[in-house]
């Protein structure tokens, strides 16, 4: 499926599509709205960039992101939990990770947790990215369209 179909598979789905964005920053959201006729399902995004943002708008716990940090599983399965809430979606995207240059919270520049609210449940990918900082944010733009092409296709059958 094309990114395309993907989009138009979204516009038949009666679904709706938000997302919550920690290291891409607004760019999965940015690409979505490039393509035109995408307010039929996609309701917006929060970027939550810092810890307070995830903390004071999310919701997320202090105790969650002090034990587990906001480079987690755990953090994903909430941003995409909570950000579903908020936004009121059937489906909610969420993206934390470490895109580079530096090692952070002791996890390595690639590795990333994404999280995907859908149908009562939320589902958390682990990924260990390749490449310079926006080779990694593109290729979550590339995942998340994979995602949502394997979601339609499993609820298709």
């Amino acid at each position: 499926m094309t990114r395309q179909e993907v989009i138009d598979k979204l516009k038949t789905s009666f679904k709706t599509l938000g997302t919550v964005e920690s290291l891409t920053g607004g760019l999965v959201s940015s690409t979505f709205t490039s393509y035109s006729g995408v307010s039929k399902f996609f309701k917006g995004s929060i970027v939550s960039y810092s810890s307070l943002v995830k903390r004071d708008v999310l919701g997320i716990s202090q105790e969650t992101i002090d034990k587990y940090g906001v480079v987690s599983k755990e953090v994903a399965h909430d941003m995409a939990e909570k950000g579903s809430k908020i936004l009121d979606v059937d489906l909610c995207l969420s993206f934390t990770g470490n895109a580079g240059p530096d090692v952070m919270e002791n996890k390595k520049v690639g590795e990333v947790y994404v999280g995907f609210a859908h149908d009562n449940k939320t589902d958390v990918y682990p990924l260990m990215l390749k490449g310079e900082r926006n080779e990694i944010r593109e290729s979550l733009v590339s995942f998340s369209f994979e995602l949502l092409e394997k979601y339609f296709g499993d609820i298709s059958k």
